[in-house]
């Protein structure tokens, strides 16, 4: 039976690969920073596996397409990670997050988008930062 951390420490490092495996190292943390923030957050679930998986449920108990805070969880595709190096270095990150060592780098922020897209609810999210391709936000608690 996996212990509450070891379930965590996957949930955050599948999260980081499929959001984040062709970042760098700060764009992952970036990455895993967001979950953790949600998860203190109270207009969030409050355990990072209930965290990377929120998102519109059917009654069956399986996750509506492409209707995820995180989109690999709910796109309809198989979930393994095929690239082993890419995972263990997700791995890494993730548990560099669940320690606290990347929150004051990232304090507060909630959202992030590829810079080819851009969301309706970036219009009333505070820009933090751009790290390559990401553009990340803080959902400040007067707004929105």
């Amino acid at each position: 039976m996996k212990t509450m951390i070891e379930t965590a420490l996957m949930c955050m490092a599948l999260n980081i690969y499929h959001e984040a495996r062709n970042q760098p190292t700060i764009g992952q943390l970036a990455v895993g920073q967001v979950v953790m923030n949600r998860v203190t957050d109270d207009r969030y679930p409050d355990d990072v596996c209930s965290v990377v998986k929120q998102g519109t449920v059917h009654k069956s108990g399986h996750p509506a397409r492409d209707r995820c805070q995180f989109s690999w969880y709910c796109d309809g595709k198989d979930d393994t990670a095929l690239n082993k190096e890419a995972f263990e270095r997700a791995q890494e990150n993730a548990m560099i997050v669940l320690n606290g060592w990347a929150h004051s780098l990232f304090d507060g922020v909630t959202h992030y988008h590829a810079d080819s897209v851009t969301p309706n609810w970036a219009t009333y999210k505070t820009f933090v930062v751009k790290i390559n391709d990401h553009i990340f936000y803080r959902w400040e608690h007067d707004k929105r």
